[in-house]
């Protein structure tokens, strides 16, 4: 737990964590019930997006997750890269490194209600992959790819080697009694590995999205941003140059996942290139705006509210499976909510719901108290 504000951040980096983290704590909720209310039609729309694809396919939905890693990303070429420049032993570093990654494996564990003891009854019921540790091990192997290689160029060789690589596993090698390249839930190689190695339940019953193979894939999108958080951390470059660097990578990322996208599908469950790409592209043209407007332009007041979640976004992860903030928002908010009808109550109630949260992260960013693991 650190209780002071880390200095040298970019503004927009925690204002477009907060974003992201705003659909995971209750603001997708929020948007379905306004659509019920008003049935508009671009708010069903967007109401729609909510939901994951079935499996192949994207919604707005598939990009929360990939969009947190690239962030992740990007905060290693200030966090890890920003302690070598100003001395910091690279052995030294690493291990803090290491620490990090297996801190948020052991808290996906908890997330994932490791104290039922569900594990020791075989481990079957218990699910090991998580959210939480697919974060920690992709920053993990992403941190130690930026910190073990000299130049930015053989990062990027990193990033192709592992974006070509698995497209090669999940399209050319063969599943026992099933083939090569069939991108099925019972069918790809994901699944195959998984069944075969990862203990306990998996989330997919016959594969898991966050599983082994997946935990790879994951690992390109944390070193794309951390080749966007070097872009940006340079001195010769100009912000507009940086930002045309950053938003032209990110629509021919956004293009060349298209035009595959007929032979090698878009796949959230089971992380594909294309998948990556096309969520890699869409960061980064994410980033680009949020540079623009907060770094460049210098307009920062609108972003506060999503400035004080993401400050804080391990935290609320995190708290919300301790504290109740559904019982917060009926407990102030239950009679209005009863009062105005079912349509109106859902979005009062959304609405408390999401103010109990936030209020609760600005009592902690206003005493300056920020969880870092």
């Amino acid at each position: 737990m650190s209780t002071h504000k880390p200095s040298d951040r970019l503004l927009s980096l925690d204002a477009l964590r907060g974003f992201d983290m705003l659909w995971i704590i209750g603001g997708g909720e929020l948007a379905v019930a306004l659509s019920k209310l008003t049935n508009w039609g671009w708010l069903n729309w967007f109401a729609e997006q909510q939901d994951h694809a079935r499996w192949d396919g994207f919604h707005f939905e598939d990009l929360i997750f990939p969009l947190f890693m690239f962030i992740s990303g990007v905060a290693i070429s200030y966090a890890i890269l920003g302690k070598v420049v100003k001395g910091n032993s690279r052995s030294k570093t690493a291990w803090k490194v290491v620490r990090r990654g297996l801190t948020l494996v052991l808290l996906g564990f908890v997330y994932n209600g490791f104290f039922d003891l569900s594990f020791a009854d075989g481990g079957e019921k218990f699910r090991f992959a998580s959210v939480l540790g697919q974060i920690g091990l992709g920053y993990l192997f992403a941190s130690l790819i930026v910190l073990y290689t000299r130049h930015y160029s053989f990062r990027l060789i990193w990033l192709g080697g592992i974006l070509l690589g698995y497209a090669i596993i999940q399209n050319f090698i063969p599943v026992p009694g099933i083939g090569a390249g069939v991108l099925t839930p019972e069918g790809c190689i994901n699944g195959y590995i998984d069944r075969m190695f990862l203990p306990g339940r998996l989330h997919g019953t016959v594969f898991d999205p966050e599983g082994l193979l997946c935990i790879v894939s994951a690992t390109g999108i944390t070193l794309m941003g951390a080749l966007a958080g070097e872009v940006l951390r340079s001195k010769t470059w100009s912000e507009y140059r940086k930002l045309l660097i950053l938003s032209g990578t990110g629509v021919v990322f956004i293009l060349i996942a298209l035009l595959l996208k007929p032979v090698y599908p878009v796949i959230k469950a089971a992380w594909t290139t294309t998948f990556n790409l096309l969520a890699g592209g869409i960061s980064l043209l994410l980033l680009s705006l949020f540079y623009l407007i907060i770094d460049i332009w210098k307009y920062h007041r609108w972003s506060f509210f999503f400035t004080v979640i993401g400050m804080n976004s391990i935290t609320i992860y995190l708290g919300s499976r301790f504290i109740d903030f559904g019982h917060i928002s009926k407990f102030f908010l239950g009679g209005l909510s009863r009062i105005t009808g079912e349509s109106w109550g859902n979005v009062i109630f959304w609405v408390g719901f999401l103010a109990a949260e936030w209020l609760l992260l600005l009592f902690l960013y206003r005493r300056k108290i920020f969880l870092r693991v």
